[in-house]
């Protein structure tokens, strides 16, 4: 994070204040050892001592202030709304049937076979074999 004076570190000093007046609050440590190790803070984290330290009236209003600012300068992580529950596949049931009223008549048609073998492991059937199968059914079942 680039700071305008480099000197002057907010949430340090918030850090500090809190660590002095609840010395015992196990939350403040982590947030502390955290942030002298990896020198910053999330979202969530500066949310929590900003209510940690709301608490607190010794605490300057000002840094108060300062932390908020800090608080939504930083990004919102959203996650996605889940996909509605419809099946990937929907079975066309009339090409079940085109399948099933050639292979009543012709039962060892091969090509016909594959088809079914395809719409029933849910397979989408291209337009051109859509179209063969279409035709196979004004041939046969005549």
């Amino acid at each position: 994070m680039r700071r305008i004076r480099p000197d002057v570190d907010i949430v340090k000093d918030l850090l500090e204040a809190v660590l002095l007046a609840r010395p015992d609050s196990a939350f403040i440590q982590s947030l502390y050892q955290q942030y002298a190790e990896r020198g910053g803070l999330s979202k969530k984290q500066l949310q929590g001592l900003y209510s940690k330290a709301l608490k607190i009236p010794s605490v300057s209003p000002a840094k108060m202030a300062t932390l908020e600012a800090i608080i939504l300068k930083k990004s919102t992580r959203e996650k996605s709304v889940l996909p509605g529950s419809s099946p990937l596949y929907v079975r066309d049931e009339t090409t079940g049937q085109r399948i099933t009223a050639i292979l009543e008549r012709y039962p060892t048609h091969k090509r016909v076979l594959y088809f079914r073998s395809m719409y029933e492991n849910n397979t989408p059937l291209s337009v051109a074999e859509l179209a063969e199968l279409q035709r196979f059914e004004k041939l046969l079942t005549k």
